[in-house]
């Protein structure tokens, strides 16, 4: 079977250990995260875990119900690329000489990203977006230096108007 990437929200109580629980649910399974995403709520009790990794229909199916058994889950879904909204941010260091910052620039301007340092030697760039947005211009600069690279990873949302329902109430 094929591997795809997978998208998933898991709302949990926002107490220590949380984090380290699901997470080793993932390793143990032998799961690789390729992206990991921790953020409050809108409720100060719950926090959103948004766990990227690649796995077939039937792991998905099994990761979903053993992570969804974890008494501190309050709700786990999987995030469609079709119905939801995914972002990034990224932080980028570039080498750059003033012959070669215009051009840069120019690229970053293309991306929507912005210039937030500005040194004789580098030039720091911030981008958000699509990931496919920050793999595009990360393409486009990789003809340049790249000095450092600080990625967040994939925080998502469902588009529109779902009401989920939460197993602890």
């Amino acid at each position: 079977m094929a591997l795809k990437k997978e998208v998933i929200s898991i709302f949990v109580d926002n107490q220590s250990g949380v984090l380290a629980r699901v997470v080793s649910l993932f390793g143990r399974r032998g799961f690789n995260i390729d992206s990991l995403t921790v953020s409050a709520t809108n409720d100060p009790d719950i926090s959103r875990i948004t766990i990227v990794f690649k796995g077939d229909e039937l792991s998905l199916a099994q990761i979903i119900s053993q992570t969804d058994k974890l008494e501190v889950v309050r709700d786990i879904f999987t995030l469609e690329k079709e119905g939801s909204l995914f972002r990034e941010l990224l932080l980028l260091k570039v080498k750059a000489d003033k012959d070669e910052r215009a051009a840069i620039r120019e690229i970053v301007e293309i991306y929507r990203g912005k210039i937030i340092d500005l040194s004789k030697e580098s030039m720091i760039i911030e981008i958000t977006g699509a990931p496919e947005k920050i793999d595009g211009m990360m393409n486009m600069l990789d003809c340049y230096e790249i000095v450092e690279v600080c990625r967040t990873g994939i925080t998502a949302i469902e588009r529109g108007w779902q009401e989920k329902e939460n197993k602890n109430d």
